[in-house]
């Protein structure tokens, strides 16, 4: 654990790179350490941050924390849409859950035009994901549906945009598995959706993961978090412009590495403290919104254009 400046209160806090839990040698992924233990694994949610699939070399206070927080909120209330990986909480940074076999997919669930969705069709692209998307959409406008965006699922590198009948030819999943997971990520993302809307946040887009344990099929990996779905203020929205003034995810945080100079290659800088403050308010504001112990105006939030202003 590192100790440094809480850029929310002024005073010392912890903070943590790299776990070390006496429960063998991890696997790190860009965030989150995890360990195997035979039939469970062990979760543990440290404060790196990534962008771009590059993990940034500043640590965010309070982001494990609070990402464990709203995970765990999240799973023990949508057992009930479809049985996801979660056993229980260990600490506060540390979760237990059940060892399944990954499902190589990642279903991304898009309800608004945003992100390299947005970017993709500005540069005219209209057939994506093995969909058609008609003429004339904004930025950040609402779709007439969900639409189901799949990609590769990669541990080194970019993930690829794959279509249904492409992840039935390469074998990752039959016809079947495919209806049955279609249905449950479009099931999973109205109640995300609807739970979120009561809290006054749009949840546009979000990604979610599946595997099998004794052929039965689960939800794994974590659900709508800051650093895994797009969190936007209801009150705030506005069709045709960018929406991270007000947004509780690491949208946020891209824009503010594009400014600086970095879109992924090269070395990543070090954040600016103004920076980490905002990255921490929305991490910890993801959860205590959604929980509903605070309201986005709580959370006094600037934009993009206010850090970087002359």
């Amino acid at each position: 654990m590192e100790i440094v400046n809480d850029p929310l209160t002024g005073k010392e806090v912890g903070v943590v790179r790299f776990s070390d839990l006496k429960a063998g040698i991890p696997r790190r992924g860009k965030v989150r350490d995890v360990y195997d233990l035979g039939d469970e694994l062990l979760i543990y949610h440290t404060d790196r941050i990534s962008a771009f699939d590059v993990v940034m070399p500043t640590l965010i206070p309070h982001k494990g924390e609070s990402l464990l927080k709203l995970s765990v909120y999240w799973m023990e209330k949508s057992r009930q849409v479809f049985p996801n990986h979660l056993i229980g909480v260990v600490d506060s940074r540390t979760i237990r859950v059940k060892k399944a076999k990954r499902i190589d997919i990642e279903w991304v669930v898009r309800k608004y035009l945003y992100g390299s969705l947005w970017r993709a069709y500005k540069e005219g692209r209209r057939n994506m994901y093995g969909l058609k998307f008609p003429d004339g959409l904004r930025m950040a406008d609402e779709l007439p549906d969900p639409v189901i965006t799949p990609t590769t699922k990669a541990d080194v590198g970019h993930d690829e945009e794959i279509s249904k009948e492409e992840a039935i030819a390469k074998g990752l999943v039959d016809r079947e598995t495919w209806g049955i997971l279609e249905e449950a990520t479009l099931k999973l993302y109205e109640f995300y959706e609807a739970e979120a809307k009561r809290k006054g946040i749009i949840i546009p887009d979000f990604k979610i993961e599946f595997g099998t344990v004794d052929g039965e099929l689960i939800q794994i990996d974590e659900p709508p978090t800051h650093d895994s779905a797009r969190m936007w203020s209801i009150e705030h929205y506005k069709p045709g412009e960018p929406q991270e003034k007000h947004c509780l995810d690491k949208e946020f945080l891209r824009e503010c590495l594009r400014r600086m100079g970095f879109s992924g290659e090269g070395q990543p800088p070090k954040l600016p403290q103004r920076v980490i403050k905002e990255i921490s308010k929305r991490c910890m504001g993801a959860y205590s919104v959604i929980s509903g112990v605070a309201t986005i105006r709580d959370l006094q939030l600037e934009s993009v254009d206010e850090i970087f202003s002359p």
